[in-house]
C-alpha cells in the first residue's frame, strides 16, 4: 500500500511496507529500485543505511544519496587481505575451526573402538599372548648379527645357502651341508649340484633348531659337522620369523614349514632315507619347558600358572607331543641329557613312556640318556652321540 503526498507540499513521499513502519520513500525506492527486494527482506544493508542517512543530514537529494551509497558500496566491498594482518590470522583460525567437529566426532569414534577392544577382553588376553610368543620363540634374539646367512662357507665347509617359498610371504632360508665324504666334489659347485647330490645314497637329516637366534648359531654349526663327518647331509632350516626367513613364528606356521620342507627334500631324494631332527622347540616339546620354568612362580603367586596355560591356549602355543606320538608309527630316538636344566629329563623320560605304550612296534622306539657334562645345548661334544645315532637308524633302514 502506498500514500502519495499532494504534489508541490514539500513533503516527502513515504512508502509503507507491509507489516513494518513507514520508510521515506528514497530509501524505499532505492532498495527496491537497487536491490530488487522483496517485502520483508532487510534492505537497505546497515551500512548502506547510514551513508543514505548522513547524505539526507547534508541535504542531499535521493539520486545523491543513491550515488554516494552505490560509491560507497565500492569503497566497502570486501578485497584481499593481507596475509600479515590479525585479520587475515582469525580468518584462517574460523576456516580451520569449521574442521574441528568433524575430526573430534572421528577422534571420538576411535576412541570409543579403542576403549571396547580393551574392555571387550580381559587385561590378561591383551598381555600375556604378546608376551608368549616372545618367550617361546624368542626370534627377536637374531644372533649371531655379523653372518651372513647367504654366505654359510664363511663359517663351515661345503655348504650351500638357498631358500624356498612355503606359501605367500613366507621364504625360509636353509643351509645344505653334504657329508665330508663328498667335500672336495662339492668345491665351487652351485645349489643346483647340491640339490642333485640328495639322492646320492647317503641318509639326510632335516634339523631343526631350537629357540632364539639362527642357523648359524656356534652350537648349530658344531652338531652340523659331527652330523656332517658321520656321512649325512644336513638341511639346517630357519623357521619363519627366525634368522633371514620371513613371516610370522606361530606353533602352526613352525608346523607347516617341517612339513614342507621334509616333503620337498623327499621328493629331490629318491630312495635316499630322510629323517627330522628336533632340537628343544624344533621337538615342540618347549611348551612342557615353560611349563616347568613357570611352575616354580606358580609356588609363590597363586592362580598364575592358569593364567598362563590359558595365554598359550588363547594363542594357539601348545606343542601336544604327548599326544602327538600316540600316533606316529615311524622310528622315534630320544635322546636327553641328564643335567639338562632348561628341558628337565623327567619331561623326556614322560614322553618316552607314552610313546613306548603307543607303539606296537617296541623296536621303533628307543630312548638314550646321555650323562652329566652336555647340557641343553652340547650333546654333540659326546663321542657316543653319532654311534647312538647310526646304530639306531641303521637298525630301522635295514
Amino acid at each position: 500500500m502506498r500514500v502519495a503526498p499532494a504534489v508541490g507540499s514539500g513533503v516527502p513521499r513515504r512508502t509503507c511496507l507491509p507489516g513494518g513502519p513507514p520508510v521515506a520513500g528514497g530509501e524505499w525506492a532505492w532498495a527496491r529500485q537497487g536491490r530488487g527486494a522483496s517485502c520483508g527482506s532487510r534492505w537497505p544493508p546497515p551500512q548502506h543505511l547510514q551513508l543514505l542517512k548522513l547524505g539526507r543530514r547534508r541535504g542531499m537529494g535521493a539520486q545523491e544519496c543513491q550515488k554516494a551509497a552505490q560509491e560507497g558500496e565500492a569503497a566497502v566491498a570486501p578485497g584481499p587481505l593481507d596475509p600479515d594482518s590479525v585479520a587475515a590470522w582469525w580468518d584462517m583460525a574460523v576456516r580451520n575451526l569449521q574442521f574441528v567437529p568433524g575430526s573430534c566426532s572421528t577422534l571420538r569414534r576411535k576412541i570409543a573402538a579403542l576403549y571396547n577392544s580393551l574392555t571387550s577382553k580381559p587385561l590378561k588376553e591383551h598381555i600375556f599372548p604378546p608376551l608368549m610368543d616372545m618367550l617361546i620363540f624368542f626370534n627377536f634374539y637374531k644372533a649371531p648379527y655379523l653372518v651372513d646367512l647367504k654366505k654359510p662357507e664363511k663359517k663351515i665347509a661345503h655348504t650351500v645357502n638357498f631358500y624356498i617359498k612355503v606359501e605367500p610371504g613366507v621364504m625360509l632360508g636353509i643351509w645344505h651341508t653334504v657329508p665330508r665324504c663328498r667335500g672336495e666334489d662339492a668345491k665351487g659347485k652351485d645349489h643346483c649340484w647340491y640339490e642333485a647330490a640328495l639322492h646320492d645314497g647317503n641318509p639326510i637329516i632335516v634339523y631343526l633348531h631350537g629357540s632364539a637366534e639362527n642357523r648359524a648359531a656356534s652350537h648349530r654349526l658344531k652338531l652340523i659337522k659331527v652330523l656332517s663327518d658321520g656321512g649325512f647331509h644336513v638341511l639346517s632350516v630357519d623357521y619363519r620369523g627366525f634368522g633371514d626367513s620371513t613371516g610370522k613364528a606361530t606353533e602352526e606356521g613352525l608346523t607347516t614349514d617341517a612339513v614342507y620342507v621334509y616333503e620337498w627334500t623327499k621328493a629331490r631324494s629318491g630312495t635316499t632315507p630322510v629323517c627330522l631332527w628336533g632340537h628343544s622347540l624344533g621337538t615342540g616339546y618347549c611348551a612342557s619347558f615353560n611349563f616347568f620354568f613357570f611352575k616354580q612362580i606358580y609356588r609363590k603367586l597363586p592362580r598364575f600358572l592358569r593364567l598362563l596355560m590359558d595365554s598359550l591356549r588363547k594363542d594357539k602355543i601348545v606343542f601336544p607331543n604327548d599326544e602327538n606320538v600316540k600316533f606316529l608309527s615311524s622310528p622315534l630316538l630320544i635322546i636327553h641329557g641328564e643335567d639338562d636344566k632348561t628341558v628337565p629329563l623327567e619331561f623326556g623320560k614322560k614322553l618316552y613312556e607314552i610313546a613306548y605304550n603307543a607303539y606296537r612296534d617296541k623296536e621303533r622306539v628307543k630312548m638314550v640318556i646321555f650323562p652329566p657334562g652336555f647340557h641343553h645345548n652340547l650333546l654333540c661334544k659326546s663321542p657316543i652321540l653319532l654311534i647312538t645315532v647310526r646304530d639306531f637308524l641303521s637298525k630301522q633302514w635295514a
